[in-house]
């Protein structure tokens, strides 16, 4: 186990490196950097001092300028957009650039902000606990919930309970999270109805005054919401996926052997049926993680005003923050290739007469 392991950490580093590649060519390709956002901003801001004091300051600088490469370059001395170029790294051929960037991701230096004036860093670390929030508590009620009642369901198959239970199921998995999310804000946070839930935020102001219990208590008032949004199409897909494992498992030769040796019924589910159903259930763990911590935390955050990760990737792409979109861009592909190894481990915790060691590589 202990070879299989380190070659999955081993490809760990060709996998960044074809994720990074990728996404830096089509960058090269995308109008509109932050050397053009600056300019197009300077370019604004002259405008609107002109249109105020009424001047005509634009057409001197426009001759000034002479012909630079960038569109939003017209009325700025060349000297300025180079001195920017310098400051944003794009002086340099891209390819020197992309090693170089590669060179400092290894030591986990993934530079500065273009326009927040933090390092990467410390800004990933900011945002981090919101969304880590949001997808362990969403995973794990998820799990908590759709297990035991999609091996109830499994049991129950074709009874009234199955029978509601998969109506409610569907209705949950139909709504768009970004739906559902809306409809609690109605409903919970003071939209036309009730005011049970904060509306934004993931603590109160006054969080720091508050003691251990209280600052508890606050944490979870505030997450609530957001926590529900997130897990309602996981929930349903996971109810669905546990139902349909067991009713294959329970229907196999060796759990009617079991029962004709007179073993109970709750020992052959869970002694014998659980191991094996359970597979498929941990081999969609790491989706399931992801696709709540990752593809779902941006909508989610931005409805419930919460400062995480999805939040700040969106902001930093529209910007054109290249060192955060590439930052988090890092850590999302590494966090999720680190949880695929933590799946098939838990695959041997589960079944340990799975051998990873045997496969071919």
């Amino acid at each position: 186990m202990g070879a299989y392991i380190l070659r999955r950490l081993l490809l760990i580093i060709p996998t960044l490196f074809g994720i990074l590649l990728v996404n830096f060519v089509l960058v090269q390709f995308m109008p509109g950097g932050p050397v053009e956002q600056v300019l197009a901003q300077l370019q604004q801001e002259t405008g609107t001092l002109d249109r105020i004091t009424g001047g005509g300051g634009g057409t001197t600088a426009a001759a000034e300028a002479g012909s630079g490469d960038y569109q939003g370059a017209k009325g700025l001395p060349p000297d300025f957009i180079e001195d920017l170029e310098r400051q944003f790294g794009f002086d340099k051929p891209p390819a020197e650039r992309f090693f170089l960037m590669l060179k400092n991701y290894l030591m986990f230096d993934f530079g500065e902000s273009y326009f927040r004036s933090i390092s990467v860093v410390d800004l990933v670390i900011e945002k981090m606990p919101v969304s880590i929030s949001l997808g362990l508590w969403s995973t794990l009620i998820a799990y908590a919930v759709s297990i035991p009642l999609g091996i109830r369901k499994a049991i129950m198959d074709g009874t009234r309970f199955d029978t509601w239970t998969s109506g409610l199921i569907i209705v949950a998995y139909a709504i768009p999270g970004f739906l559902f999310a809306i409809l609690l804000l109605v409903l919970f946070a003071g939209g036309s109805y009730f005011r049970i839930f904060p509306l934004r935020g993931l603590t109160s102001e006054n969080f720091s005054d508050m003691t251990l219990i209280q600052q508890i208590g606050d944490y979870f008032w505030h997450i609530t919401l957001p926590v529900l949004a997130s897990t309602i199409s996981a929930f349903a897909t996971l109810t669905l996926l546990t139902k349909n494992s067991f009713l294959d498992e329970i229907k196999k030769q060796y759990v009617m052997t079991a029962r004709a040796k007179g073993l109970k019924e709750s020992r052959v589910l869970y002694g014998h049926v659980f191991r094996n159903a359970m597979l498929i259930i941990i081999a969609g763990f790491p989706a399931l993680f992801i696709s709540v911590f990752f593809g779902g935390s941006l909508i989610i955050e931005t409805i419930f005003s919460l400062d995480g990760l999805g939040r700040l990737g969106y902001e930093s792409a529209i910007q054109r923050d290249y060192p955060v979109v590439f930052g988090i861009l890092y850590v999302f592909g590494l966090m999720g290739l680190i949880v695929g190894i933590i799946s098939d481990l838990m695959y041997v915790w589960v079944d340990p007469r799975i051998d990873f060691e045997s496969r071919e590589t």
